[in-house]
């Protein structure tokens, strides 16, 4: 069964008409959906699949305890050092619905950092990302990194700048050209 892998910013809360009528297509498709457990756009599409009573969901959470799984779903918990905060809390289980995904499907408001780390953490596994752009209101495929880079340059400089601060960006960027390289040695 195709896995894909919803993740999304936190300031997205609602879900439009393309967003649902992408939703309903993974639906129709039967395919296997690993969401996180944030407030924002993971509990918004947690609340549309629930709607939609589809039940082919795992919710990831981190640590002990799932913020968000309104579905009543499988969970995946994650062990994470309880020490961290923030960010470094939740990155470890986002890099695992990226690994086990077979695609994503990104909702983001071009100014989450964790968003755009999702995407990387996607591309870095040689895995496409239907990405949508908040601010465009439309829909992007990012397969390649010149598609992520092209992404990240539609946002303003001042969002740039903290992503690649955040994210660790040109790390990120080395690791996946290194991969790709790698994939094409003999």
């Amino acid at each position: 069964m195709t896995t894909v892998f919803i993740s999304g910013s936190r300031k997205i809360s609602r879900l439009n008409k393309e967003i649902k009528d992408r939703l309903k297509n993974l639906i129709i498709q039967e395919f296997e959906v690993v969401v996180g457990d944030a407030n924002g756009a993971d509990k918004a599409v947690q609340q549309f699949l629930l709607d939609e009573s589809y039940p082919h969901v795992t919710v990831f959470c981190s640590g002990n305890a799932c913020r968000n799984n309104l579905g009543n779903w499988k969970v995946s918990k994650i062990e994470v050092d309880p020490k961290l905060r923030g960010r470094a809390f939740y990155t470890k289980k986002d890099k695992e619905m990226a690994e086990i995904a077979d695609y994503g499907f990104v909702l983001w408001d071009g100014k989450s950092p964790g968003s755009y780390s999702n995407i990387m953490e996607l591309l870095k596994r040689n895995k496409k990302a239907l990405v949508y752009y908040l601010p465009e209101k439309s829909f992007l495929t990012v397969s390649r990194l010149d598609d992520a880079n092209g992404l990240l340059r539609k946002c303003d400089t001042v969002s740039q700048g903290e992503i690649r601060k955040k994210i660790k960006l040109p790390s990120l960027v080395k690791e996946i050209e290194c991969m790709a390289q790698g994939a094409l040695s003999f």
